[in-house]
This record gives C-alpha cells, structure tokens and sequence, in this order.
C-alpha cells in the first residue's frame, strides 16, 4: 500500500493541487488526511471539495476545522487567526460546513502498521515540539508509525531500545525514512499550504508499506504558485500578513 498524506492545508489550494498532481505522477493507493484543511487561506470551499473528491480511507479533524465549522471558538488564536477564522466560518457553504463538522477526533487506526493523529495520539491539540511530548506520544501510540500534523514543522522522532533519535527538515527535495524493526516512529511531514520551517515550499509525504524491504516515508517538497495564493488573500481582505508569510516559509 501507497498512502499520500496531507495536513495542515489551510484553505491553500495552488499547494493542494501541486501536491497532488505530484502524488499522482509518483503513484498512491489511498489518501490520509490529518486535519486542518482550512483556516488562514483564500480557498475553504474548494479546498474541501478537493479533499472530498480524494475519497481518503481516513481522516481526523484539526483545531482550525473544528472552529471554522463552528464547533469551538477561536480560544488561544491570536488576532491573526480569529480574523482568517471568522471570515472562514463567514465564506464555507452550509453543506462543507457540515461535512467539517462531522470529521473525527483522532487519533485513528488506519492498519496494522500506522495511525494518524492531528496534535498528539494523547491529545489532538496538543503540540509536538520537544523531545518529552515525543516521547509521551510515542509511548502512547499504538502503531508503529504515528502520523501527525498541527505544528507545521517537518520532523522525526523513533524510539528503540537503545536510543531516541530526532531529525528535523532536509533540504532536499526529497528524503526517504526507512522503518527500522522493532523501533517506534513519530513523522510530521509538514504543511501543504503554510510550512514554518523556513522553507517556503509546500511538505507532504507518501507512506509506502509494499513489497518485502522495509515500510519507508517518502518526505518530498516542492515549489508551488505561491503568488496566486498570496494575490487571492490579498483580494480577500484576509490579513495581509497571511500573503507575506507564505512567501518565507513562517
């Protein structure tokens, strides 16, 4: 099996559909989705329907979802976020509306090797920053390889016996994870559609479990038209610092 995994969209659709288009050119069997789809960007609504039309075996929502969807109030976002929060709420159609209100909590089993979560597999807001909570989540998580999203920061974490191990962004266009037996792994692939890691380009990963060597993750990025993304926030009175920050990657 081939899964394509995205997180953190963020209503960008220019980043959604280079990803994609590059997905489809590498070969994926199915999609996994780790929430927030929207919040901050130009597109909620198509980008929703994009992920719809996916047909992805599973999915878990994100705090961005929850509160653009009316779920939950923008507690604990700051001015920024609360703006691109209400204009969100303001812009989606009933029915996508619904369809976010309806994704569920995580985490969740996808099979016998991986589930995904969109904060922690102990909590679904919660931030993976530093090397305690990996290791909580590590020691909660069910699978082997735990997929999570919500910090925008690509990084993994594997425990083993004998050690633990952290590896942040490669500069490279892509880099390959292989799963070593008998060890445990925490994999953020990053953000399609707002990276923070000062790297401008859009993140997403394929999980690739065929044939007999080992699982390995597949953690690619790539350059996407970040401009038309920038120009339609701009053109939808979105905080302008939402366009500026896409440009840097923060």
């Amino acid at each position: 099996m081939r899964y394509l995994v995205l997180t953190d969209i963020h209503a960008n659709l220019e980043a959604l559909d280079a990803c994609i288009f590059d997905a489809r050119a590498r070969g994926y069997d199915e999609t996994l989705v780790l929430g927030d789809l929207v919040g901050y960007g130009p597109d909620p609504n198509e980008v929703v329907e994009r992920i719809i039309a996916l047909k992805p075996l599973q999915m878990v929502r994100g705090n961005h979802d929850k509160v653009a969807c009316g779920l939950e109030q923008a507690e604990g976002f700051n001015a920024v976020a609360r703006s691109a929060a209400k204009w969100t709420l303001d812009i989606l159609t009933p029915k996508n509306r619904e369809w976010l209100a309806d994704l569920p909590e995580g985490p969740t089993i996808v099979d016998d090797l991986v589930e995904i979560c969109h904060g922690s597999p102990f909590d679904e807001d919660a931030y993976i920053f530093d090397e305690l909570d990996a290791v909580r989540a590590l020691k909660v998580s069910t699978r082997t390889l735990c997929l999570f999203g919500h910090t925008h920061y690509p990084v993994t974490f594997e425990l083993s016996a004998d050690a633990f191990d952290t590896v942040g962004p490669a500069a490279a266009s892509e880099a390959q994870l292989a799963l070593k037996r008998g060890a445990k792994y925490l994999v953020n692939p990053g953000s399609v559609g707002q990276p923070r890691d000062g790297d401008a380009r859009a993140a997403y990963a394929i999980v690739d479990t065929n044939g007999s060597r080992a699982p390995r993750v597949e953690l690619l990025r790539l350059k996407y038209a970040v401009e038309e993304t920038q120009a339609k926030i701009v053109a939808a009175g979105l905080p302008e610092v939402l366009a500026q920050r896409l440009a840097v990657g923060r």
